[in-house]
């Protein structure tokens, strides 16, 4: 069987799923690519993980695990693979190093960083704690393993509220997104000490943005990721998680619907819910951009990037992350 036959037996009915959002053109470039690397994770005895803000072809085309920061979390510890891919970023791939400290985890491009992961390091959360005494720290996963480690416990977007309230103190430092901290701080009668930091996806929406859009479209349901503006929140339908927001998508099955969050979620999510109309006035991640195909292959194929954790950070921030994972959803 000629291998242009054979790649295209192996990669069609991937491609009969994305093709609404894939021109026929573009596929032509990623058939191969997928082939290769599917291949590749048997021969390795690798896994793929991707986080939901990654583009179709890799979605669907070479994810195993594919979803929300959490899962994600989750997902890695349980995987009997000797090498773990991270389509996502390098807080993601950190934290999977953290679950699985025998195993080889690689991101494919290094650079792939996060706004919020770059607002706080270690000494901003040592400079906290000396100022509020006694007061626990609550990360947001969003974070690099040395803010993990000065950490009591993480949390993402889908657990933050429980995390908070499962301490059992009137007051908490929660880091490092300002918006997120201000939408718990709404949801729960424990005091929250808040950072700065905000997401550069997230926070360019505006309430204005999201009012001119329901006036054009009276029917819509709007669904905001808490990392939103408050503007952005209270303009909104529903206000959850990356997961919950594909859960209510899912179970409403709503007319049509404006995801409020980075733009390939939406693609992701459109494509498993056809019935349902997507507005997409939605804005890029730059870093999760940086994963490609190409790189994926490149990393997988010469096993580079590897991702490592001095030891001492590794195990307190271990703890943090699994203190997260005990709580669950």
């Amino acid at each position: 069987m000629e291998i242009k036959e054979q790649i295209k037996i192996e990669t069609d009915h991937i491609y009969q799923k994305v093709s609404k959002h894939i021109p026929e053109v573009e596929w032509a470039f990623h058939a191969p690519l997928i082939h290769k690397i599917n291949k590749l994770k048997k021969e390795k005895n690798a896994v793929v993980l991707a986080h939901n803000y990654q583009t179709p072809e890799i979605f669907y085309g070479i994810a195993d695990i594919a979803a929300d920061s959490l899962a994600l979390a989750v997902e890695a510890e349980k995987t009997s693979a000797d090498i773990i891919v991270m389509c996502g970023v390098h807080f993601m791939a950190e934290t999977a190093k953290l679950m699985n400290p025998n195993k080889k985890v690689l991101l494919p491009d290094m650079g792939a960083g996060c706004s919020l992961a770059s607002s706080i390091t270690g000494k901003d959360v040592r400079m906290l704690k000396e100022k509020y005494p006694g007061v626990p720290v609550v990360t947001y996963v969003n974070t690099s393993a040395e803010v993990k480690a000065e950490s009591d416990v993480c949390c993402t977007s889908a657990n933050a509220v429980k995390v908070v309230e499962s301490l059992g103190v009137d007051k908490v430092i929660f880091l490092p997104d300002h918006y997120l901290a201000n939408y718990v701080q709404k949801n729960t009668k424990v005091k929250i000490i808040s950072w700065q930091g905000t997401c550069i996806v997230h926070e360019k929406f505006t309430g204005k943005e999201v009012e001119d859009i329901r006036k054009e479209n009276p029917d819509i349901k709007v669904i905001a990721h808490p990392e939103c503006p408050p503007d952005v929140i209270s303009a909104s339908d529903f206000a959850g998680s990356t997961s919950n927001m594909v859960k209510y998508v899912k179970e409403k099955q709503p007319k049509k619907v404006l995801l409020v969050t980075e733009c390939s979620m939406s693609d992701n999510v459109q494509i498993e819910n056809p019935n349902v109309q997507f507005i997409k006035p939605c804005n890029l991640c730059p870093h999760m951009k940086k994963i490609t195909l190409n790189k994926i292959y490149d990393c997988l194929k010469n096993e580079t990037n590897e991702i490592k954790i001095g030891h001492n950070i590794a195990a307190m921030a271990r703890k943090s992350v699994q203190r997260m994972a005990a709580i669950g959803r």
